[in-house]
This record gives structure tokens, C-alpha cells and sequence, in this order.
């Protein structure tokens, strides 16, 4: 009686693995891949479905959701040798199960691989500055390049995003001290276009200056002209009065010499006797 209950345990026990291996719930959102003794059977989409216990494995569980995988920060050399740091995020899609699974090892490694290769050579081709500012032509030649392989197996690779791009920080410190010298190039060369504006400007006011003074030495040289032929013509051949007006504004000058504060000392001329002695023997006797 034992016996016969031990072995109706055990059978009905076999019977629940069995009909648990047999009847299969793929949840939304998954595709599961069957093997039978080894060899590809056949997908299983989501829904109650059934295999041969013992037989049929599940061999792999795929996502048909869109998948998201990080690109690792690398270091990439530009055409003109400045390295630049270079990270992407890539949205991806398994459209053929059995490809992504029997087409490739790991079709993740896969694809980040091929999107660091393909990012190296394109980034590779362009100029620094080139590079740094044309990240939406960068990141449509990188979803070109990669989606062929991605087909290969099984994928659809939906965008491809470039994260982040900036110099290294080797690059950035050669980039900050460039910046810097090439502000002191711009201040000096403002500086000395300033000292030659200045200096135009002095020697315009030099010259319009100079060209004033004579003007203004040609007015007074015209003034004493016309001064001395008028009292050539009112005096003339009697000099006497002509005489008298410079022995005048000779005193004169003598008078204002001796009454400034800062003389100290008035010279005479030595013919000032003789000078005022011709004077007043022309004058006319009473």
C-alpha cells in the first residue's frame, strides 16, 4: 500500500513537470527562441503556447522592446591630431530573433563595438572645430554607417545620439592658453592701434598747428607792410617823425623793462647816448 502511494506521488509529480515544461506564457513584449536536441525549432510569440517536454528547450529570451545601450567615453584623434573625448547612446530594436541569437554572439557587444569603430573613423575625418560643431552630421553618418551589420543581425538600429564631444583635458588646457594669447594679440594690436591713432592725431595737430602760425606770421609780416608804407607815405622824405616814434617806443620798452618784478638788472645798449643825442639835434629850434 506504501509502495503504491509513493509511486502514485512520484507519477503524479512527473506529470506536473511535464505539463510544466510542455505549457509555456510568453509574456508581452518578449519572443522566446526553441531549440529541439540542440537544433533551431521555432519562435514563440507572446501568448499560452506549447513544446515537447524534454525535447524542446528555451534556448533564449529576447526583448522586442526598444533597447538602449550606452557607448563607453573614448578618446578619439581628429584629422588635424587633437584628441577629443566621444560618448554616444544608441536605441536599437531586434526585428529578427533568430539572427540577433544565432548571427552573432552578442549582438549588443556587437553593435557598441561597431558604433565606437565607425565613430572613431568619422570623427577621424573632420577638424577639430569641424568636429565639435557638427554633431548632427556626425550622428546621422553613424546610424548610416552602422544600420547595414545591424540588418545582419537582426536588428534595427533606430537612433544613434552623440551624448557628449569635447577636447580632452590636455586638449583643453592647449586650447585655454591659445585662447589666452590670442586675447593678449588682440589687446596688443588694440593698444597699438590706438598709440598710431593718437600719434596721426598729434601730428595732424602739429601741422594744422604750424600751418596757423604762419598764416598767422604771413598776416602780421602783411600787417607791418602795409603799416610802413602807410608811414612812408605820411612822413615822407622827412624822417624826423619816424624818428620820434621809434625813440618813443624804444622808452617805452625800456620803461616797462625796469618796472617788471622779475628784472633785476636792465642793460643799456652802449649807443643809447648817441641814439637820443641825433634825436633831439633834429628836432627844431625854437
Amino acid at each position: 500500500m506504501i509502495e503504491m502511494t509513493i509511486t502514485s506521488v512520484v507519477f503524479l509529480a512527473f506529470v506536473v513537470v511535464t505539463i510544466a515544461k510542455g505549457v509555456r506564457i510568453i509574456p508581452q513584449g518578449e519572443e522566446w527562441i526553441v531549440q529541439r536536441l540542440g537544433k533551431y525549432r521555432e519562435t514563440l510569440i507572446p501568448g499560452l503556447r506549447f513544446i515537447i517536454p524534454y525535447i524542446d528547450t528555451i534556448a533564449y529570451k529576447l526583448t522586442t522592446k526598444d533597447i538602449i545601450l550606452d557607448v563607453q567615453e573614448q578618446e578619439v584623434i581628429t584629422r588635424d591630431n587633437a584628441v577629443i573625448v566621444v560618448n554616444a547612446i544608441a536605441f536599437i530594436k531586434i526585428t529578427d530573433p533568430v539572427k540577433a541569437v544565432y548571427g552573432v554572439g552578442n549582438y549588443s557587444e556587437a553593435i557598441r563595438n561597431m558604433i565606437m569603430t565607425t565613430l572613431r573613423s568619422i570623427v577621424g575625418e573632420m577638424e577639430l572645430d569641424h568636429a565639435l560643431s557638427q554633431r548632427d552630421m556626425i550622428k546621422a553618418r553613424l546610424k548610416a554607417g552602422v544600420a547595414d551589420e545591424a540588418m545582419d543581425w537582426g536588428l534595427t538600429v533606430k537612433s544613434v545620439e552623440i551624448q557628449d564631444i569635447k577636447p580632452s583635458q590636455s586638449m583643453q588646457r592647449a586650447m585655454e592658453l591659445q585662447a589666452a594669447a590670442e586675447r593678449e594679440r588682440k589687446a596688443m594690436v588694440t593698444r597699438a592701434e590706438g598709440e598710431k591713432q593718437s600719434m596721426i592725431l598729434s601730428a595732424e595737430a602739429r601741422l594744422e598747428s604750424a600751418r596757423r602760425d604762419a598764416e598767422a606770421q604771413i598776416m602780421l609780416a602783411d600787417a607791418s607792410s602795409q603799416a610802413i608804407s602807410k608811414v612812408t607815405g605820411a612822413f615822407g622824405e622827412n624822417e624826423l617823425p619816424m624818428l620820434y616814434l621809434l625813440g618813443e617806443k624804444y622808452i617805452n620798452s625800456m620803461t616797462r623793462m625796469a618796472e617788471s618784478q622779475n628784472a633785476k638788472m636792465i642793460l643799456l645798449p652802449a649807443d643809447l647816448q648817441s641814439t637820443l643825442r641825433g634825436l633831439f639835434q633834429k628836432l627844431p629850434k625854437p
